[in-house]
């Protein structure tokens, strides 16, 4: 550790694939520091996109404040740069409070705008994302991956063909600039200054974690994840908007249309949710500075392994209340 990140305030990171218990060990790492969950999860912050973005219910918050949850509706626009800008206000507020942040990680192009920043990139162009809004209509999410992997094959490779927003802003950058969206991304803004970041990584064997993501469906299907499909699209919010995209909704608002079966759709689900993971997987391994550990984060023995980990992290850095760590 550096001279300046011995000074430098810390914050947690906690990195992993969906499912693997990033809510439920951030809660347990906040309890034990003196800290506040911030959510880095490109899903959770839409309002009423509840169960299938594994939100964490009040109930179960255990008293903990979460951060940058439900922040916009259905048909507005968000960014990483927009994520990075939005978390600043909250690092400030939890400094001054000496409060730890807690950083629940599932986008890992939020982590990155945060932590190394992003390029500024160009304004949108609302002509051209309807021109390929259409074309995505016309002829299938799956030709607009195609455009883009001949045109950014470094893009293609990290975006899904079902993410029909992020193939059009990869698209619209390339149009507008004539470079790469991942050129200005390396191109960057200036790093998160004055913090130091503690980064800590989950990855529970595959087989196990296939299994869990398998009854973690079962699980928000029995809670009501239907019903809440169903109150949405009947709300009027139009099948284009991006929340629509996300895992599991596409597939069961296209089972209430009455083109697929119910069995279908949730096997569906469960395929794209281990696709989902082992991509997170993929990118999380690139990070630089992670602390693995291969397990669950609910799993007590990883949450205490954990928090030995941090007690030693945070006392390094110096933090405003790390003695006051206690056990998970």
């Amino acid at each position: 550790m550096t001279s300046s990140e011995l000074h430098a305030v810390p914050l947690v990171a906690i990195v992993g694939p969906t499912g693997a218990g990033k809510s439920a060990l951030g809660i347990a790492v906040a309890e034990c520091f003196s800290g506040e969950v911030v959510c880095c999860d490109s899903t959770q912050i839409y309002r009423h996109f509840d169960i299938g973005t594994a939100k964490v219910p009040p109930a179960e918050q255990h008293g903990i404040p979460h951060h940058l949850v439900d922040l916009l509706d259905a048909d507005e626009v968000f960014t990483a740069g927009d994520y990075r800008r939005r978390a600043l206000g909250v690092l400030q507020d939890l400094q001054r409070r000496e409060k730890l942040p807690v950083f629940t990680v599932g986008t890992g192009l939020y982590l990155r705008a945060l932590l190394e920043g992003l390029s500024d990139a160009p304004t949108r162009s609302d002509e051209l994302r309807e021109r390929l809004r259409r074309v995505a209509d016309a002829r299938g999410h799956a030709h607009l991956h195609r455009i883009l992997a001949r045109l950014d094959p470094a893009a293609a490779a990290r975006i899904a063909s079902r993410d029909v927003a992020k193939l059009i802003r990869a698209l619209e950058v390339r149009l507008l600039t004539g470079k790469p969206i991942t050129e200005l991304h390396r191109a960057g803004r200036p790093p998160l200054e004055g913090y130091h970041a503690i980064k800590v990584g989950l990855s529970p064997p595959r087989a196990a974690l296939y299994q869990r993501i398998e009854r973690r469906v079962d699980a928000m299907l029995a809670t009501g994840w239907l019903e809440e499909v169903q109150g949405l699209v009947e709300s009027g919010i139009p099948s284009g908007a991006k929340p629509f995209q996300f895992i599991g909704y596409g597939e069961l608002r296209t089972y209430l249309a009455g083109v697929i079966t119910r069995d279908a759709a949730v096997s569906a689900i469960r395929q794209a949710t281990r696709r989902y993971a082992k991509r997170q997987l993929t990118w999380f391994r690139k990070e630089q500075g992670v602390r693995w550990f291969e397990g669950f984060g609910d799993d007590p023995k990883i949450a205490a392994g954990v928090a030995e980990y941090l007690a030693e992290q945070l006392q390094l850095a110096q933090p405003p209340r790390a003695s006051q760590a206690g056990s998970v």
